[in-house]
């Protein structure tokens, strides 16, 4: 009886979360996604350059020299993105910083998709127990969100190139931040990923070995499958299904799809620790099933905790606490 509430508490949840969400057009726009290419004219086009850049280890990796600009007051950090949109306040990152009072470790923490808060009581209880936090907004949230907009409609859309884009940005700038980090003296670097932010969180571990530990919360391989099957993104599926296949759009997301960097997250110095929630319609559990075994194919031995709430719940006590002590062991591994 307490699942079936618990169920339908989730539902209510997500039924408040597609107040205002409506379907939008799908474009192409491989100019965003793939830097200084040309104008194409169809998805296969789009695919091939995908395709490309899956295969290219340097898609990700952060401009050299971009190092700089950084500004720290009063517990936040501004600093300006290596990538540039057309949206001026997305432009600039912004991130809090609780300090622990320690150098030893600092964890950043990369949130979910149109998340309207941070999270304090995560950020004060790892800094009371000497790890300082640094929570980075993501692209068009929180400082950086498009002006009249309510919604994070842009770093996840039927855009295929801006998707592309948002994601790649909010990989550059946890990367300058993670070297920002190094460069005023703090040592293990763990990141935390929660929902959309799993997806930021370990394409960052993946190309970054400054990178030790990594968490990501309800998370999963394919971005194109979640979006596809996924309860929250119902008006997302709503703009695709009648221009694309979801053949066709596992072939553009590639470059998104975690599945491709498994073999870089089972490196031997990377400790993985994930969390799932059995009930979730959000990130469903086959995906992550099927995300969790191409890891442990590739050689990962990563820490699963399963936890039998839904995606939102997962917020709730108990889950939410089983959650924290379990990512606690996890940080406090090998100190």
């Amino acid at each position: 009886m307490f699942h079936s509430w618990l169920d339908r508490w989730d539902e209510r949840r997500a039924l408040r979360g597609e107040e205002g969400k409506k379907p939008t057009d799908f474009v192409l726009d491989a100019e965003r996604a793939f830097p200084g290419t040309k104008k194409i004219a169809n998805i296969e086009e789009f695919c091939v350059l995908a395709e490309q850049a899956v295969a290219d280890p340097a898609f990700f990796d952060k401009p050299s020299g971009s190092d700089q600009g950084f500004e720290r007051q009063d517990g936040w950090l501004k600093f300006p993105s290596d990538v540039s949109t057309d949206i001026e306040e997305n432009n600039v990152v912004w991130a809090k910083i609780t300090e622990s009072g320690s150098f030893d470790q600092a964890m950043v923490i990369f949130h979910h998709w149109n998340a309207n808060a941070r999270k304090r009581q995560i950020a004060n209880f790892f800094s009371l127990r000497g790890i300082t936090v640094v929570e980075i907004a993501m692209p068009y949230h929180f400082e950086r969100s498009r002006p009249g907009s309510v919604r994070a409609d842009y770093m996840l859309s039927p855009n295929l190139g801006r998707t592309i884009q948002s994601v790649r940005q909010a990989v550059l700038d946890g990367r300058k931040l993670i070297c920002w980090l190094k460069s005023e003296g703090y040592g293990e670097i763990s990141v935390l990923g929660m929902s959309l932010g799993s997806w930021v969180a370990a394409i960052v571990a993946a190309h970054d070995l400054a990178v030790s530990k990594a968490s990501l919360f309800l998370t999963a391989g394919s971005l194109a499958d979640m979006v596809w099957t996924g309860r929250a993104t119902r008006s997302l599926r709503d703009s695709l299904e009648p221009e694309i296949e979801l053949t066709d759009l596992r072939r553009a997301w590639g470059p998104l799809n975690l599945e491709n960097y498994a073999p870089s997250l089972a490196r031997p110095d990377l400790d993985l620790h994930v969390v799932l929630a059995k009930r979730d319609k959000v990130v469903l559990p086959e995906l992550s099933e099927r995300f969790m075994q191409r890891l442990k194919d590739a050689g990962a031995r990563p820490n699963i905790l399963e936890l039998n709430c839904g995606h939102y719940s997962l917020a709730m006590p108990p889950y939410i606490l089983l959650a924290g002590l379990s990512l606690k062991r996890l940080l406090r591994r090998g100190r």
